[in-house]
Formats: C-alpha cells, structure tokens, sequence
C-alpha cells in the first residue's frame, strides 16, 4: 500500500476514450488526435485544428490542439513514449493527477486514452536553470511545492515511501548483457555489476531512511522544464506528473536542487550554495507550517535539519567523498 493514492470524493470522473494515436507520421497522428477532439471539443471544425508539437520532453510526446491565433483554448494530447509502461504506472499517474487537480495543484484533466492523457494548457513559460536561482521565482517554487506536500492523505492514512519499490523496479530492468560485443565489452567494463549496485542501494536505504524526513505527496520530476511560470499571474505550476506517489519530503527537494544543474549540458557549479538553499528552504517551511496549520515561524533549528536531510537525498556530499553525513537533529518538521 505504500503506493496508494486516494482520490478526493466528489472529484469529476476522468473519461478514457478507445483511441491510439500514432505518433510515427504527422498525418496518423493528426487523424488520432482530432477523433480526441471530437469527443472533448465537439464544436472545433477538424480543418481549423492546429497541431504543435513540443520539443522539451524527455520520454513522452506533446502535442497542443488549438483554432485560431491566439492559443485562448489549448487542449493538450501527450502519447506516452515507448515502453515507457515499464517504469510508470500509468494508473498511479492519473490518479496523483487527479488528487491535485482537486487542490487547485494541477490543470484539468480531460481525458485519458489507449497511449496517453489530454489535459488544459498552462499559460506560461518552462523555466531553464538560469531562472530557477531567481529569488522572486525561486520562492513561489518553495511555496508551491509545499503546497503539494500538505496535501493529506486520505483519513489520517499514514503513508510509506515508495522510493525503494521504485528502485527495485529500476534494477529487475537492468540488462546482463549485449549481443554487439563492443557494446557489451564497454557495458561490463564501465558499469557497476548489479551485485555491487544492490548493495550501494542497501547502504543508501539504511542511511536515507534513518534521517527522519516526512513521507508525503511528491512530484518527483521537478526538473526546471516542468515548472511553468507565469510572469503577468506571478505564480508557477508544475507539469507532468507520471512519477508523482508518496515519497520523503527531502528527496522531492533535493531532486529539484540537482535540477539545477541542468539535463542535457549537466554543470554541478549550478548546484545551488547555501545561503541560496537557506533562503529557500525558508520559504517553503514557512508556506508548508501554514498550509498545515502550524503558522510560519521558521527556527534556524528547523532550516537546519532540513538543508541536512535534502543534501542527504541530493547525494551531494555522499557522492563527494566526504564520508559520514553529519548528526541530523531529531526535529519533525511543523512540531512545536
């Protein structure tokens, strides 16, 4: 169960239409995604339809569906990359997305369908590494991603991570081998066997389990090109929430601190400095404490505890070398 989303009574039923959209040639997948249109905007004119395609993802294709110049109503038809089945449950996803479309934490959701989801279009711009270290920015981020982590779960259910279920699906994928032998000769030399993997995972579990982070609703994937800003509302939203489930509180931010370094041209100078991790994690202890109901008196103490946790999570000392992690004080985030 440490898996389980609950969601909201009262919350609209998502419809999943019969439809596969092909995303090998541009006709084929224009057909596939106006027979989605048909049922979600009956009254569009299919010759009017415009299709625009994102590059900014990673394993999944997007696609906006709009009439006329001006983008007002935006649906949006994302297909699910190939294979992608295998590390994502797909049930898990709509469900996370249904649970913070119903605390104002996500667009709608339309529809889902054979390969993929339709859902409303976000006005606003992906941030790049260079935005996420502005501090008018950095702090709605704070603010927003403790918004998601206050989300309770459902009837006082306490939840347990899935971090580890998820690496161990991670690992039962890995292949033993290559039937090119210069690609297998490179696999076996420069890859870590799976034996020295799973006991890098063990030590991991034993260390990050112990730091006494907070399991709650995470994003997961809070990689700058899924934080949308609006500069004219002056808020943000993240996307794409296909790794969203229950997870330590320290590792979704200390995920989002990696990010800064970037995904294609990685640079770990990017890596946010303390004092801007401090500010950071100011903000968001003190919109997390009023989201539950603490107030928003912050203590150096409680910063602290958290820079502790979130660079345990981020690897970043671990990965360094530089040996044990220190004492991590024994204060719950939010106790008086």
């Amino acid at each position: 169960m440490a898996n389980y989303i609950h969601v909201p009574p009262g919350s609209p039923e998502v419809p999943k239409l019969d439809v596969t959209v092909q995303d090998q040639e541009e006709q084929r997948c224009r057909d596939g995604a106006l027979s989605l249109l048909r049922h979600l905007r009956p009254h569009w004119d299919p010759r009017e339809v415009t299709l625009q395609l994102f590059t900014d993802g990673i394993t999944n294709k997007l696609i906006a569906c709009y009439v006329g110049d001006t983008m007002e109503d935006v649906v949006l038809v994302r297909i699910y990359g190939n294979k992608t089945e295998l590390l994502v449950d797909r049930d898990e996803e709509v469900k996370s997305f249904r649970v913070l479309q119903a605390h104002g934490c996500a667009p709608q959701l339309y529809c889902t369908f054979n390969n993929g989801l339709c859902y409303e279009f976000i006005q606003g711009e992906a941030l790049d590494p260079q935005h996420v270290c502005n501090p008018a920015i950095f702090r709605l981020i704070a603010r927003q991603l403790a918004k998601i982590h206050a989300i309770h779960a459902h009837n006082g259910w306490i939840p347990k991570s899935n971090l580890w279920l998820k690496m161990g699906k991670y690992f039962s994928l890995i292949p033993t081998g290559f039937a090119d032998e210069n690609i297998n000769k490179r696999f076996l030399s420069e890859i870590p066997s799976p034996q020295l993997l799973q006991e890098e995972m063990t030590w991991m579990k034993e260390l990050l389990s112990s730091l006494g982070s907070p399991v709650v609703l995470c994003h997961n994937d809070l990689l700058c090109k899924n934080i949308i800003y609006n500069e004219k509302q002056g808020d943000v939203q993240f996307i794409d929430y296909e790794y969203s489930g229950y997870n330590y509180l320290a590792y979704d931010i200390g995920n989002h601190f990696n990010e800064f370094a970037g995904v294609s041209d990685v640079d770990y100078s990017l890596y946010p400095d303390r004092e801007l991790q401090g500010q950071w994690l100011r903000s968001y202890l003190e919109a997390y404490k009023e989201y539950k109901g603490f107030g928003s008196d912050v203590t150096e103490k409680e910063v602290e505890t958290l820079f502790i946790q979130v660079n345990q999570f981020a690897l970043e000392q671990l990965c360094l070398g530089q040996g044990d992690p220190p004492a991590c004080p024994d204060v719950s985030i939010g106790a008086s």
